[in-house]
């Protein structure tokens, strides 16, 4: 399954022509949007970010960082895709490899999720901008959706070579949908952490047993989680 990058999805906001890369500048003034929406989300979430202290925090021009994001809701969900790749990168460098898939994707998601509860404000931005998003917002979201896609994708095989059957992704969509459910519902104080890992744990039986990639009965993600 190929990897997703910055370049071929976030990138394209701001291009001079349909589909060229940033240059380097560019791409510095990106990362420097990005940090500065990250920090004033972590402080206070949704809320607390607003595009002017967005261009003055990460020293651009108001009107440059609309060329760039064209609304709050596109930054948001610009960001998310970043913490989402960061996370994934973490993932790959200590894989929970022994485990049998089903639990590998447990043991992904809880890890993810508690990533984002160290960040709750942070995590509140992110999620509330992934609701408000409108059609305009739709190439945002589907990097959003890829890169998530491919996070649980890479727990159930560790052979990223492996293409994904039409079944298969319908079952990550659903692990996807409760995933975000149950990271709303904790943020909302409606779930407790006990009932996000119980939903997350659900939801993994949908994945076969006999799933290629893992070997069975080496114990359960929920023990390796806690």
């Amino acid at each position: 399954m190929p990897r997703t990058t910055t370049d071929g999805r976030m990138m394209t906001t701001y291009t001079k022509a349909p589909g060229a890369p940033l240059t380097e500048r560019q791409e510095a003034r990106r990362r420097r949007i990005l940090r500065a929406t990250t920090r004033l989300a972590a402080q206070g979430g949704y809320d607390s970010v607003q595009m002017r202290e967005v261009a003055e925090l990460s020293e651009v021009a108001l009107g440059t960082l609309y060329r760039y994001f064209p609304s709050k809701v596109h930054l948001l969900v610009a960001t998310m895709y970043d913490q989402l790749e960061q996370l994934g990168g973490q993932l790959r460098r200590k894989p929970n490899k022994g485990l049998p898939p089903r639990d590998r994707v447990v043991d992904t998601l809880l890890r993810a999720f508690r990533g984002m509860q160290r960040e709750p404000h942070l995590t509140e931005a992110m999620m509330r901008a992934l609701q408000f998003a409108d059609r305009s917002v739709s190439a945002e979201v589907d990097g959003v959706s890829r890169i998530t896609t491919q996070m649980i994708f890479e727990a159930i095989h560790e052979d990223d070579t492996v293409e994904p059957s039409t079944e298969e992704l319908a079952v990550i969509r659903v692990i996807t949908h409760t995933w975000h459910s149950s990271l709303i519902s904790w943020l909302n104080g409606r779930a407790s952490i006990s009932q996000v890992r119980l939903d997350i744990e659900t939801v993994a039986r949908l994945i076969p047993e006999d799933a290629p990639g893992g070997t069975a009965g080496e114990g359960s993600a929920a023990t390796h989680a806690r």
